[in-house]
């Protein structure tokens, strides 16, 4: 199966050109459009719910028209009520065709997911066609080696350099991801840029980075998609993505493209996914939530306009609406009292 693509965001997940990218990856996905937003990244914070629940609430409108499913997965912290290795609360990352995690604190977010459930879940819902979408704090996290933001512009910590979940390792590629890459909020006065750390600051961060690491600079507003399934990435938003290698850096405007092989990417992934999560993620281990027995509102939605095409003698959008009920795991009979969804 081929992984599903991947969409780096460097700010602006609630913004026009973060709603794009949103709904070019739903347009590619099956229905029900069902989506997961993970809290981890803001975990520390008092209103992490509330962090998340901004961000369902704008998909709720802007993919109004896929009709998703929104589930917000609170695994905020190890050790505790809400931990991200407890299997009920990561429950809806199994049924997730798009998962999403977005801003917080880079460091916080790696030290809660690295080794956990949650995030070995993740990577294997990619593995099975689910598509991630990173943004702001979480590309960092997710890159080879992450910038310590907070401990560097806001503590004064000595610049330095911290090891990432290293999501593409897996595919034989040494990514680093700088969010915020042309950020001016310190107008004539503060270098903000490079994430906030300033340029000064970010070639000492580089200095600390193996030679094989490239790095991915995102500006604001601004995005790229992996789509692996062309083998390459193109960049959406109103700006450019950097790649950054050897002090050789390579610039892609909104609307340009570039193939893995340009990139780095290499071939098929590895087999490296937890056992116990790839065994839940493809057959849902005793202990996890199963699919429910009760088709949820869309799906009966889906049926009855189907029934309404048939008594129209619409026949090419009633095999349609079939089709969708089938891609969601549900099989429809026509009765006599009208259709009956059964699990498939």
């Amino acid at each position: 199966m081929t992984p599903g693509p991947i969409a780096l965001l460097g700010s602006g997940e609630t913004s026009l050109a973060g709603g794009r990218i949103f709904e070019a990856l739903a347009g590619q996905l099956n229905a029900p459009l069902r989506i997961a937003i993970l809290e981890t990244p803001a975990g520390f914070e008092l209103n992490a719910s509330q962090v998340a629940g901004r961000v369902a609430d704008y998909l709720k409108t802007r993919l109004g028209n896929f009709k998703p499913v929104i589930d917000i997965v609170p695994a905020r912290k190890k050790g505790t009520a809400f931990s991200p290795d407890d299997p009920e609360i990561l429950a809806p990352l199994l049924q997730a065709n798009l998962i999403f995690m977005g801003p917080g604190s880079p460091t916080y977010a790696i030290r809660q997911l690295q080794g956990s459930l949650a995030w070995e879940l993740v990577r294997a819902r990619h593995r099975l066609g689910a598509a991630l979408v990173f943004a702001s704090a979480a590309t960092i996290a997710i890159g080879a080696w992450g910038v310590p933001v907070y401990e560097i512009y806001k503590v004064g910590q000595d610049v330095h350099a911290v090891p990432g979940l290293d999501l593409f390792k897996s595919f034989g590629l040494s990514l680093s991801c700088v969010p915020h890459w042309n950020n001016t909020d310190g107008g004539a006065d503060v270098d903000t840029s490079r994430c906030f750390l300033g340029m000064e600051r970010f070639v000492e961060w580089c200095s600390h980075l193996p030679p094989e690491n490239t790095t991915l600079g995102l500006d604001e507003h601004t995005g790229v998609i992996f789509d692996f399934a062309r083998r390459e990435c193109l960049v959406s938003g109103v700006s450019s993505v950097t790649l950054l290698r050897a002090c050789n850096p390579q610039i892609y405007p909104s609307g340009a493209s570039f193939s893995f092989d340009e990139l780095g990417l290499g071939g098929p992934p590895r087999d490296d996914i937890r056992f116990d999560a790839w065994e839940a993620a493809t057959n849902l281990l005793p202990g996890l939530e199963a699919p429910p027995d009760t088709p949820d509102p869309h799906l009966v939605s889906l049926a009855e306009e189907r029934e309404a095409a048939r008594k129209a003698k619409d026949w090419p959008r009633a095999d349609s609406l079939r089709a969708q009920i089938q891609a969601a795991g549900w099989i429809v009979t026509d009765t006599p009292e009208g259709p009956r969804l059964s699990r498939a």
